[in-house]
C-alpha cells in the first residue's frame, strides 16, 4: 500500500477525535449552569445570548446539524421503510427516536463508504469499487439489523412470561382482585418486557381510555399470537359477560399446554441439529484416535507386533 494513502487514513482518523474534543470542550458544568439560572433575580434582565452560549458546542451545532440531516434523509426514504422501521422500534422497546436512527444510519454508512474510498484509491479496481459501495449499503443497513435483532428477542421473552404471569393473573383475580389490580399487582412484582408492557396497559386505563383500547394498543407494541389470542379472548369476555376468571383460568391451562408442546418440539429438533456437528467435528477426532495409531503401527510394518 503507497505512504500517502496510510498517511491520508491516519490523518482521517487522528481527525475525529480532535473535531470531537473542539467541539465539546470548554463546556460548564450542568448544575453549574442550573445554579446561575436559579440565583439570576426576578428584576434582573436574563442575556439570552449569554445563556444559549453557556450551552455546549454539541448542544448548539452538533445536535441540530445531525438531527437536520436525519429529517432530510427521513424524507428522502420511503415511507414503507420508515414505517417498518417505527414499527421495529417499537417492538425493540427501545427509547430511540427515528431521527436518531436514520442519523446512525448515515454515520455508519458515510464512515463505512470512507474506508472504502480509501481501499479504492489504493488498488483502483473494478472490485474495490465494488467494495466501497458494499460497505456503504452494509453500513446503512446495519442499524436495522440490530434493532431487527433486539425486537425479535424482546418478543421472544415476552413470550417465554406470557404463561406464568397470566397464571398469576388468574390467581389474583380469583382470590378477588379486580383485572385493573391484578395487573398492577404482576406488573410491580415482575420484571421483564412483559411486566413493563402491563404497567403501561394500565397507565393507559388509568389515563382514561377503555380496556379494550388499551389492549389493543398492547397489541401494537407486541408482536405475539398468544397476546392477541388472549386480548380476542378479552373482548369476547367483554361483550357476551364471560367472568374474566373463567377466561384466564381457560386461556392459562391453554397457554401452559402451548409451552409444553413447544419444548417438546425444541426437544424432537435437537437430534437433527447436532447431525451436522457430530459428523464434521466429533467423528473426524473421533476417528484419528482410534484409527490414527493403527495407520501408523501398519506403515512402520509392526501392525501385529509379537
Amino acid at each position: 500500500m503507497p505512504i500517502y494513502v496510510i498517511l491520508a487514513a491516519s490523518a482521517v482518523v487522528a481527525s475525529v477525535p480532535l473535531a470531537w474534543w473542539a467541539l465539546t470542550g470548554g463546556r460548564q458544568p450542568r448544575v453549574r449552569l442550573v445554579e446561575r439560572s436559579l440565583s439570576v433575580g426576578g428584576a434582573a434582565p436574563t442575556d439570552l445570548r449569554r445563556a444559549a452560549l453557556a450551552r455546549s458546542a454539541r448542544e448548539r451545532a452538533v445536535e441540530p446539524i445531525v438531527l437536520a440531516i436525519a429529517r432530510r434523509a427521513r424524507r428522502m426514504t420511503p415511507g414503507g421503510m420508515t414505517g417498518a422501521l417505527e414499527r421495529k422500534l417499537a417492538l425493540s422497546g427501545e427509547r430511540w427516536s427515528s431521527e436518531s436512527v436514520f442519523a446512525a444510519k448515515l454515520g455508519l454508512a458515510s464512515a463505512a463508504g470512507m474506508f472504502g474510498l480509501l481501499a479504492w484509491i489504493a488498488a483502483r479496481s473494478p472490485a474495490a469499487a465494488f467494495f466501497t459501495l458494499a460497505l456503504g449499503v452494509l453500513g446503512f443497513f446495519v442499524p436495522d439489523v440490530v434493532i431487527a435483532r433486539r425486537a425479535r428477542q424482546r418478543q421472544g421473552t415476552i413470550r417465554q412470561q406470557l404463561s406464568g404471569t397470566l397464571d398469576q393473573i388468574s390467581v389474583s383475580v380469583e382470590a378477588g382482585l379486580a383485572f385493573d389490580a391484578s395487573l398492577a399487582r404482576v406488573g410491580k412484582t415482575g420484571s421483564g418486557p412483559l411486566a413493563e408492557e402491563l404497567l403501561r396497559t394500565l397507565q393507559d386505563i388509568r389515563l382514561g381510555l377503555s380496556r379494550r383500547d388499551a389492549l389493543e394498543r398492547l397489541l401494537e407494541r407486541t408482536d405475539v399470537d398468544d397476546i392477541r389470542r388472549f386480548v380476542h379472548a378479552m373482548r369476547q369476555a367483554e361483550g357476551y359477560g364471560i367472568p374474566i376468571a373463567q377466561v384466564l383460568r381457560v386461556q392459562s391451562a391453554e397457554l401452559r399446554d402451548k409451552r409444553h408442546q413447544r419444548a417438546e418440539e425444541q426437544a424432537m429438533k435437537l437430534p437433527v441439529k447436532i447431525i451436522f456437528p457430530v459428523i464434521f467435528c466429533i467423528l473426524p477426532a473421533l476417528f484419528a484416535v482410534i484409527i490414527g495409531p493403527l495407520i501408523v503401527r501398519f506403515a512402520q510394518g509392526n501392525l501385529f507386533p509379537s
